[in-house]
């Protein structure tokens, strides 16, 4: 990767890092979430799991794709190109919202 293309402004290199820690923290969040659900499930049955599961998923989803989306935002900075499409904001989004269908099923079964 850095050896095609030309050096980017540092501001947009770093800002790009910054996004990539960002999402690292999100995915972090995310499994941390995933674990303590686990540990700490109001019921302790098959839909604790699975929305521990589904939590856990969606953060080390997350967590590889952000490497991913570095490479290719990088990459694109230092040939001129369009920067690539945020595609795992719809991961998040459908991981998060698969979570949340979970959790009030699981509220509402209380």
């Amino acid at each position: 990767m850095y050896e095609v293309g030309e050096e980017p402004d540092p501001r947009f290199s770093l800002a790009n890092e910054r996004t990539f820690l960002a999402w690292l923290r999100t995915s972090i969040a995310l499994m941390a979430a995933g674990i303590g659900f686990a540990a700490l499930g109001p019921t302790g049955n098959a839909l604790d799991l699975a929305v521990s599961c589904a939590l856990l998923a969606t953060g080390i989803t997350c967590s590889l794709s952000a490497f991913q989306h570095w490479m290719a935002c990088e990459r694109a900075l230092r040939l001129s190109e369009p920067l690539p499409s945020p595609w795992m904001a719809a991961i998040l989004g459908v991981g998060l919202a698969v979570t949340g269908v979970l959790a009030a099923i699981l509220v509402l079964r209380r």
